[in-house]
This record gives structure tokens, sequence and C-alpha cells, in this order.
């Protein structure tokens, strides 16, 4: 049984980093374009260049996008974990104590998935590792450079 969990974990987590990515780009999508429902819930977006919400979303769409797409994944992953450590602790956490007074369970929740794949990578389906094969299919066909030794 174990065998078969093992052999299942890099599609489980190819299925939840597209999960996690999809999420994260539509919270940006409503913010800056007001799709979903808008930043406020009534199609709302918010004003370009504010401080921290315009940037926020820009993060948002843009890692979530690459996250989905298992495009740069660690990167993108840090940099979207490291945002929502700074909205959980500058934006939620001055409110209450835990994440359920003070509603940043989903910052908290964006913040550890991110921060997980940072240390496992995009899993299966990614196109890092579509591009990780092309280039090691591309080695093993370039002919191996000898040095001349005269």
């Amino acid at each position: 049984m174990t065998g078969r969990l093992n052999s299942a974990q890099p599609y489980v987590l190819g299925l939840f980093r597209i999960v996690v990515g999809l999420l994260f780009a539509c919270h940006g999508a409503a913010s800056l374009f007001g799709l979903l429902g808008g930043a406020d819930g009534n199609g709302g977006t918010v004003e370009t260049g504010t401080w921290p919400g315009w940037y926020a979303a820009v993060i948002e769409l843009v890692g979530g996008t690459l996250v989905l797409l298992g495009l740069g994944t660690r990167a993108a992953a840090f940099i979207c974990s490291g945002a929502m450590a700074y909205a959980y602790f500058k934006v939620h956490q001055p409110t209450g104590l835990w994440p359920k007074e003070n509603s940043g369970e989903g910052a908290a929740m964006f913040c550890w998935a991110f921060l997980l794949l940072v240390f496992t990578g995009s899993g299966a389906f990614g196109l890092d590792r579509l591009f990780a094969k092309r280039s090691a299919t591309a080695d093993e066909r370039s002919p191996q450079h000898t040095p001349v030794t005269a």
C-alpha cells in the first residue's frame, strides 16, 4: 500500500499546486479586474498603485498563475508565501491573536501551502518538469566535446 501511495505523490502534489495556484490567481483577478465579485464583493477593484492592496493583487495574479502552471514554482511560491506572511502579520494579526478571530485563516493557509511548495517543488504536470526533461534530452543528444591534446 505504501508503494502505491508513494508512486502517486508527484501527481497529488501537482494537483495540490494547480488548485492552490488557481485559487490564489482568482484573488488577484478579483482585486485587479473586478472578476468573481471583485475586491469588495460588489465588482470593485483596488486602485492602481495603492499600497499594499494593488501590489498584493499583482503578486496574487502573477504568482498564482506561475504556481498554477508549475513555471518557476519554487521562486514564485517563495514570493507568494512571503506576501501572505506579510498580510497576516500586518493586516490580520493586529486585530486579534488567532486566525479565526482576525479573519486571517486564508492568509495563513496560503502562506503555509506556498511554503510547502518551496520545499517540494512543482510535482507532476508542471512546466518546470517539462523544461527539465527537454533540457536533459538535449544534453544527452549533444555530442560530447573532447579536448584536443597536442
